[in-house]
């Protein structure tokens, strides 16, 4: 069962209180997904492996339980990162984001990772802020954060389900062969941006990125199923 870790008996208040010293304000990054050896490598766990590239360029571990999320922590350049992937699983996500958020005190600098089948598969969209879009775990997160939707999120595309498969069973399967080399070449984007992220700034970081992750919907390998 997952424990809340206290500030005594953990070095998460302690770390914390050392980096707030630190004029540059920390950043907290949550991707979104299920726990389980059944759910890896399925389409609704992108975020999960979005987190786990990311601590690998940084080389921490996400190991810790906190908040009921697995938890890391790092730098990039002098600055601060969270990194946390929720236990609560999917449709509970708020239960693990809005105690995180509130506990950081972090209302602009945290950024929640997500599938969405509203774009195609690989491609990636950086924003400042949005709806849920049906996303159940979104919704949970904004439920938390009592409606306010002004958060920033990385989308990570993993296309449409074909035909009139229940969208439910689409998000539970694993990627195909070709799929899967267009997502692992999407996370190692997704890294490129988040490590440029907390020393650019998210609106810079945004222009750029999205103007490279545009181009990929008029590619025609982009159309397959994932």
């Amino acid at each position: 069962m997952l424990r809340q870790l206290s500030g005594r008996n953990s070095g998460f208040a302690q770390s914390f209180s050392t980096a707030s010293l630190n004029p540059a304000l920390p950043w907290l990054f949550v991707g979104l997904g299920n726990p389980g050896d059944k759910f890896k490598g399925t389409r609704h766990n992108v975020g999960f492996e979005l987190i786990d590239a990311f601590a690998d360029y940084l080389k921490i571990s996400v190991s810790n339980v906190h908040c009921k999320a697995l938890f890391g922590q790092g730098f990039v350049g002098n600055i601060p990162v969270f990194l946390a992937k929720p236990q609560t699983y999917m449709n509970l996500s708020g239960e693990s984001t809005g105690p995180l958020a509130a506990y950081y005190k972090l209302p602009l600098n945290r950024v929640m990772f997500h599938d969405d089948m509203g774009l195609p598969c690989g491609v990636l969209r950086l924003e400042d802020k949005g709806g849920h879009g049906s996303h159940n775990g979104l919704k949970s997160v904004i439920d938390k954060f009592r409606g306010n939707r002004e958060f920033p999120r990385l989308r990570i595309g993993i296309g449409r389900p074909p035909g009139q498969m229940d969208p439910k069973a689409f998000l539970l399967q694993k990627f195909n062969a070709l799929a899967r080399e267009r997502i692992d070449a999407a996370l190692q984007e997704g890294v490129d941006v988040l490590k440029q992220m907390p020393l650019e700034g998210l609106a810079e970081c945004a222009r750029w990125f999205n103007r490279e992750q545009k181009y990929k919907h008029i590619r025609p390998q982009t159309s397959f199923v994932c």
